[in-house]
């Protein structure tokens, strides 16, 4: 039995729509963890409704107000990708997090194979220090709302510029 503590996920709302992930237990430290939560963040954003437009979400290592036990920090919405209410260039420059996920909705997904139209995706961006030898990771994910993961992959030294999505979250943090 692996005595490695679990790692919790409670999606939450407000208003109707996705505002975040609280998690408990410890934090996703490898990039197969941090593809399994995304896995599951892309299921939840595959629920009719729930992300109204594609969204940055950003990892904190703060608490919530009056936390359960064991809860160790917050992803939270940021804003959208484009819009009026877009997540502007400078928004982590006081404090990088340590990934940046961006989820897409149904209407803005082009899923991988015809019969999986509804299907939600998203990309998690795990910054590296690549003059320190620690390179930048990243992991894709699409899912439909029935939980089926329809796509899933993960990339260890990738250049940011190569995939739009990490174009996008690399540009936000450097910003």
């Amino acid at each position: 039995m692996n005595e490695r503590k679990l790692i919790g996920i409670s999606p939450f709302h407000a208003a109707g729509l996705l505002r975040g992930f609280v998690v408990s237990g410890r934090w996703p430290d490898t990039t197969k963890e941090w593809a399994q939560f995304l896995a599951l963040a892309v299921q939840v954003a595959s629920m009719p409704g729930l992300l109204a437009t594609s969204t940055v979400f950003g990892v904190r290592e703060e608490l919530p107000d009056d936390p359960e036990p064991g809860v160790v920090g917050l992803v939270l919405a940021d804003g959208p990708v484009v819009g009026e209410t877009a997540v502007t260039p400078g928004r982590y420059a006081q404090h990088q997090p340590s990934a940046l996920l961006m989820l897409h909705p149904p209407s803005e997904t082009t899923p991988s194979l015809p019969e999986c139209a509804g299907a939600a995706s998203g990309c998690v961006l795990l910054p590296g220090l690549p003059h320190l030898g620690l390179e930048h990771r990243a992991a894709w994910v699409e899912a439909e709302s029935d939980g089926t993961v329809t796509a899933m992959r993960s990339r260890v030294g990738l250049d940011p510029i190569s995939d739009p999505d990490t174009a996008v979250l690399a540009m936000l943090l450097a910003s």
